[in-house]
């Protein structure tokens, strides 16, 4: 069944300023939407339940891009597990409930592929989902993820909400978080790579073994994805958006060395966690429904450097 949104059909992205929301809001911009609802964190704190129904009683969007949320990497999923989760759980069950009061026609709320068993069979798959122990580093914050997903099954079943899930793989692109306390690997690459080279030191230090594979995806490529199953999708259960390639962390850091900092060489912290081993998805539902990723990895870490070195390495080094 086939949602079909008009140009001027209110389309409400909470969390338009993180890597994923201002991706979509280009997304929908481009294809001709012009009734984007936005709304910063000081003008509503999605956390607040009462200020949630308050604002989309008074709004009233027809569709929500649900892509909000507190994220980060390794070290800050491993040393703030308590905000991860209670953050999360809160913005989640807040927007849907409130989404259902209003009546809200369609929701796409996005999860993480965090959200599988850490020893998952490769490529995961979407039945795979709490068959077995979670990732410890990240737990937290796949928990509130998880709850979510189960969360858009229920009001579906018990109110016949059309809400869908998004399983996207590791992401990457403009606006993306370049703070080493608490970035992911690829956007935290980046800066390394290029701290090291305006300080003119030639060895740079990466955490782990270098050995763990990951998937990664632009995070234009998800926007399209997000707006594709907004049309088409209407599901329970969680659905992969990934690239369909994986990469050692390693291939990875060669990679955005080659493109910022050539000169260095790459020192392995083999005391640092490596996190899950290994990470792909297995997208072929989605691509099934007529679906492909368009931006290759090479060109994606080159147009990302360009992105950070206009807007972020001036407030860096200012």
């Amino acid at each position: 069944m086939t949602f079909t949104l008009d140009a001027d059909d209110p389309v409400f992205v909470a969390g338009h300023r993180g890597l994923v929301g201002s991706a979509i809001v280009r997304r929908l911009r481009a294809g001709g939407h012009r009734n984007l609802l936005t709304a910063t964190r000081d003008e509503l704190d999605l956390r607040d339940q009462a200020a949630v129904r308050s604002w989309l009683e008074e709004h009233r969007p027809r569709a929500v891009h649900l892509v909000a949320g507190t994220v980060g990497g390794i070290l800050a999923n491993s040393t703030r597990p308590a905000e991860f989760l209670y953050d999360n759980l809160m913005i989640h069950a807040n927007v849907v409930e409130a989404a259902r009061h209003v009546g809200v026609e369609k929701l796409l709320y996005l999860g993480s592929s965090c959200i599988y068993p850490r020893l998952a069979d490769q490529p995961i798959v979407e039945p795979a989902l709490l068959t077995g122990p979670l990732e410890p580093t990240n737990e937290a914050y796949a928990v509130a993820k998880i709850a979510g997903i189960k969360m858009c099954d229920a009001y579906r079943a018990q109110y016949g909400c059309d809400f869908v899930s998004a399983m996207p793989t590791n992401l990457y692109g403009p606006n993306d978080n370049f703070d080493l306390q608490s970035s992911h690997v690829l956007p935290a690459l980046i800066r390394k790579f290029d701290d090291a080279r305006l300080a003119g030191e030639t060895q740079v230090t990466v955490w782990g073994t270098g050995r763990p594979r990951r998937e990664f995806l632009h995070v234009d490529d998800l926007a399209d994805a997000c707006v594709f199953l907004m049309e088409r999708y209407d599901e329970p259960g969680p659905i992969n958006v990934g690239y369909g390639e994986d990469v050692a962390i390693a291939e990875l850091a060669e990679m955005v060395r080659d493109v910022v900092h050539p000169e260095a060489e790459i020192d392995f912290d083999t005391s640092k966690p490596d996190g899950t081993p290994r990470k792909l998805l297995d997208s072929s539902r989605l691509q099934q429904l007529g679906w492909q990723p368009s931006i290759p990895l090479a060109q994606g870490v080159a147009s990302t450097y360009e992105w950070y070195l206009e807007h972020v390495a001036p407030r860096a080094v200012g």
